[in-house]
């Protein structure tokens, strides 16, 4: 793969097949996580009646778990690694080929880790958290009708605030790359004025990347909370549901927030490596040196 082609996209296409099976590993593991809640509360209506099946059940389960996510961590650890060593030098052969600063060369092999830790660390929970939506949307709609509505508001609510402000991400994320390629080069000029002025610049992008994801986290938590007080009062009052099922019920509106809530940092990522992508498309022109 030439170095043109580092992309999200250009990395799983040249490793479509290794990324895969750690793709398939996951998502059977977060299939298996889903039922946790609902294992529980049978359980726990089982054990009231003094039968233990759902109990052997839930054993049963965290079994399987166990077995499924030791051998994805295993599969992971060696792909990646591979993976990074071979694009890595392709990156470097590129860059000096075409006679790019040895500070941008290595600002943009320091870029590259992201999209290869994308893949080992950040896609394996993006994964998992739109398995697990999916899977606690289907459990809850047979539990709880007005309840599954509330959480499709809550993921409607996550999907207008992230498709408006995804510009403007975009937008700052450039910024601060722009910035933190000249880094090196910065440094090595021994310039304290220089590297004050570098290091003010990357930390105001900085700010303005947490500014908006703060904004973002607050509009998100208020949909939250209304979706925490609906839920309880909804399953207790209406009194449909046994005991162990109110239970599972509840976790599972919890289980459906926190996933919800991490999803914003993963699509975050999505949108910095979509910009580096871009940036590594063609070679640093050397051009640059000493500009900040």
């Amino acid at each position: 793969m030439q170095a043109t082609q580092i992309s999200l996209g250009g990395i799983f296409r040249r490793y479509k097949w290794r990324i895969s099976a750690t793709f398939l590993l996951v998502v059977v593991e977060s299939a298996l996580g889903v039922l946790y809640p609902l294992l529980i509360g049978i359980a726990i209506d089982d054990l009231m009646q003094a039968q233990y099946q759902g109990l052997i059940h839930l054993g049963l389960l965290g079994l399987a778990s166990i077995v499924i996510g030791s051998a994805r961590r295993f599969y992971d650890t060696r792909i990646y690694a591979g993976i990074y060593q071979t694009v890595a030098v392709e990156l470097v052969s590129r860059e000096q080929a075409a006679n790019a600063t040895v500070s941008r060369t290595s600002a943009r092999t320091n870029l590259l880790t992201e999209f290869v830790d994308f893949f080992e660390d950040s896609m394996p929970d993006l994964l998992g958290a739109v398995v697990a939506l999916v899977g606690i949307l289907i459990i809850v709609a047979g539990l709880s009708l007005p309840v599954f509505i509330g959480c499709l508001l809550l993921l409607v609510l996550v999907a207008l605030v992230y498709t408006i402000t995804a510009g403007r991400n975009y937008r700052l994320n450039a910024g601060y790359n722009d910035q933190f390629e000249q880094a090196v080069e910065v440094i090595e000029s021994r310039e304290t004025a220089r590297v004050t002025n570098h290091f003010s610049r990357l930390m105001q992008w900085n700010v303005r990347l947490s500014d908006l994801e703060t904004i973002n986290f607050a509009v998100f938590w208020l949909g939250a909370v209304a979706l925490f007080l609906f839920a309880p009062y909804h399953a207790v009052t209406t009194g449909v549901l046994k005991a162990g099922l109110i239970l599972s019920l509840l976790l599972y509106v919890f289980e459906f927030i926190d996933w919800l809530s991490e999803l914003p940092l993963h699509i975050q990522q999505v949108i910095r490596l979509r910009e580096i992508a871009q940036r590594l498309a063609s070679p640093s022109p050397q051009a640059d040196e000493g500009k900040v």
